[in-house]
């Protein structure tokens, strides 16, 4: 079982002038109910298919599976998804050991920038890049599958 262990940061400043890639990405929700997520995502020409257990209790840990599929599989998948599509840009910034995937969203959640980093462990340290603001780890508002639902425009 794959375990995703990562920590959610809001962000301000300048992150895209670090970034050594980018990609646009769009995805959709098969299933959106707390606890267990099957997402659908094209990004860079590819499709994926992602299912995502509960968090833990801190919000910092859950089950993650992903698989590539082929792109026209993802885009007729795409027609099954709950309402409301997640229309994001995704800049990749390194910061010491780490790497920080920062997510500046368009249409209703425009607006809002978020920083993910993934941790091998809970209590593992890391560096924190300067554009790296308030921590938001747990709080579901965040969780793409929750902005679909809940728009950041509408708070």
């Amino acid at each position: 079982m794959s375990q995703e262990i990562e920590r959610k940061f809001l962000v301000t400043g300048d992150y895209k002038s670090r970034a050594y890639e980018q990609s646009r990405i769009v995805q959709g929700y098969i299933s959106s109910a707390r606890g267990r997520t099957v997402r659908v995502r094209i990004r860079s020409g590819k499709g994926y298919l992602t299912i995502k257990g509960a968090s833990d209790a801190s919000g910092l840990s859950r089950y993650e599976w992903e698989k590539e599929i082929p792109l026209n599989e993802a885009e007729d998948l795409m027609k099954l998804c709950e309402p409301g599509v997640i229309d994001k840009t995704r800049y990749l910034v390194r910061s010491g050991r780490h790497t920080f995937e920062v997510d500046e969203f368009y249409g209703e959640n425009e607006g809002l920038v978020v920083a993910e980093v993934e941790l091998a462990s809970e209590d593992e340290a890391f560096e924190k890049p300067d554009f790296i603001s308030q921590e938001v780890t747990g709080d579901i508002r965040y969780y793409n599958s929750q902005l679909r639902k809940r728009p950041y425009t509408t708070w």
